[in-house]
């Protein structure tokens, strides 16, 4: 692909990197913003600052959030007796859309993968078992993609976790195995937090 401008090459460039985004994508992305006004780009470039700038992890949950406490562990309304433990953030987003959820969340931040080198010390499991000590916890349900990794991971937190006494379940399997919760319909989805099932090691 040809640029008549160098300035256009590296802003194609810097489009292309991102995920799911080719360069034909990224073209049509530059030269739209090419032709909006200058205060259109300018407020494009500020959104992009501020977001990285004031991003943070929620100190209880590990989900994105803009102050030291998520949203969603904020909210006094939501069922602090349940914990949802997910993956990732973008598994958080999958489950609110279903509006079947209203307790807290825990993002584990990946699941157990000896091949990818990623241990339990690599994730976000010790704060789960604080939590898990809490006195108003009383459920924590396993929306963890069914993979043979995903399997892993329930069975290595059910073992860190069944001594406190806390019930455990994972997501009924409206969602097929070996499939990435993230891309489940929201029906699907919804169906599988509310069918949940108990939760028990062999």
């Amino acid at each position: 692909m040809q640029f008549s401008s160098k300035l256009i090459e590296t802003a194609v460039a810097a489009f292309s990197s991102l995920p799911g985004i080719g360069r034909k994508t990224a073209l049509r992305l530059v030269l739209h913003l090419v032709q909006q006004p200058g205060a259109v780009t300018t407020e494009f470039v500020q959104a992009l600052d501020k977001m990285r700038a004031g991003i943070r992890e929620c100190e209880i949950c590990h989900n994105l959030s803009d102050e030291v406490r998520c949203m969603v562990c904020r909210d006094e309304r939501r069922n602090k007796q349940l914990i949802c433990v997910v993956e990732s953030i973008r598994d958080v987003m999958a489950i609110e859309e279903t509006g079947q959820y209203q307790g807290q969340y825990h993002v584990l931040g990946g699941v157990i993968s000896p091949i990818e080198g990623i241990g339990p010390q690599e994730l976000n499991i010790e704060s789960l078992i604080a939590r898990a000590s809490q006195e108003e916890v009383q459920e924590i349900i396993m929306a963890i993609s069914p993979t043979i990794e995903g399997e892993t991971t329930i069975y290595y937190l059910t073992r860190q976790i069944q001594d406190s006494g806390v019930r455990i379940s994972t997501i009924a399997r409206g969602v097929s195995f070996g499939g990435e919760l993230e891309y489940a319909d929201g029906v699907t989805l919804g169906r599988s937090i509310v069918a949940r099932t108990p939760y028990k090691l062999d």
